[in-house]
């Protein structure tokens, strides 16, 4: 069985942050910082050298296999933060339709411009989200 390639690392997420290139996300990225440690009550830690998580679980497939992963967490990449919803998009379907401009995909929520959006609804959706993988695994890993 392969090994997660994601792991969480000992690298400083403020550190991480301070140097993303772009400089909207990274003025984003220090912005989430706050909010994620706020809204989950966890500290940041980073999870290979580009997602900064906040909290743990453990998942397991169909196929038996099984790992850890944040609960929590968002991505600064080139063209738009990553924001990381492991229980999924579907259920959060109205805070994010009220949300703002963003793309997302089935785990995922992709800004460009956190001062485009609702911070109210932003943090809804993070709390949210949070909340929903902590009630699939109440137990953090």
């Amino acid at each position: 069985m392969a090994d997660a390639v994601t792991r969480p690392t000992d690298a400083d997420p403020v550190a991480f942050v301070d140097a993303v290139g772009h400089p909207v996300r990274r003025r984003d990225a220090h912005t989430l910082l706050a909010l994620y440690a706020r809204v989950t009550g966890q500290p940041a830690v980073m999870w290979g050298p580009s997602i900064v998580g906040f909290g743990t679980y453990r998942y397991r497939y169909a196929s038996g296999r099984t790992g850890q992963a944040p609960a929590a967490g968002f991505s600064p990449r080139a063209a738009a933060t990553t924001l990381h919803l492991p229980m999924g998009v579907e259920d959060l379907a109205a805070d994010l339709d009220a949300l703002g401009p963003h793309r997302r995909t089935v785990s995922c929520v992709h800004v460009t411009d956190l001062t485009r959006l609702d911070a109210e609804v932003l943090e809804r959706v993070v709390a949210r989200g949070y909340a929903a993988v902590r009630a699939a695994w109440p137990e953090p890993a």
